[in-house]
């Protein structure tokens, strides 16, 4: 019999784990549909930066390092920000945690794959990219707000403010441009989009 690896099987456990576990939400999301969009922002954020600010960060990297960002909770959970961030203590433990979740899963594959995977579960991927990631993973929390506001959900108002306040903050030139030219169209009704 071969020899059998489970990297994959526990990757596509990622839709069971729910986000933002403190807020009611109008509808849920969980990990596998977030990092999906984080891929698809990251890829674009690459995208502009190369052709209207110059960047350097390679797109596809950008979008399979987006991928595999959250993929070390699927042993850890979805810790909510207001806990995984309350006090330095807590966010290096938490980081701690994940790493070695990041680690376990790398053992999950075959020796001669886990080169390929290692830059993306370790988040040492090509310089850069890790900031596009970050942006693309704030922006996808700041749609899930307008997302649940324009349901009627109050309860996402405060996490909105504060994450347009790190976006605006951001020194990604990309992530303004973004956020001018595409974020307006996250606000409207199917209708108004045509």
């Amino acid at each position: 019999m071969p020899e059998q690896h489970a990297f994959f099987a526990y990757l596509s456990r990622m839709r069971y784990i729910n986000r933002w576990g403190l807020m009611r939400n109008t509808f849920q999301e969980n990990i596998q549909e977030h990092s999906h969009m984080v891929a698809v922002l990251a890829h674009a954020l690459a995208v502009i930066g190369r052709e209207r600010f110059g960047g350097t960060v390679d797109p596809g990297q950008a979008a399979a390092a987006a991928l595999f960002h959250d993929a070390p909770e699927i042993l850890t959970g979805d810790l909510p920000t207001p806990v995984k961030y309350y006090n330095p203590e807590i966010r290096d433990a938490y980081k701690e945690v994940e790493e070695v979740s990041a680690r376990k899963l790398l053992s999950m594959l075959p020796d001669e794959l886990r080169p390929a995977y290692e830059g993306l579960l370790m988040e040492t991927a090509a310089p850069g990219v890790g900031a596009v990631v970050k942006a693309a993973d704030k922006l996808s929390a700041y749609i899930k707000c307008l997302e649940e506001l324009k349901a009627g959900n109050t309860e996402f108002r405060l996490a909105a403010e504060q994450t347009r306040q790190a976006l605006e903050a951001s020194p990604l030139p990309e992530v303004g441009y973004f956020m001018e030219h595409f974020l307006p169209a996250f606000e409207l009704t199917l209708d108004e989009l045509q």
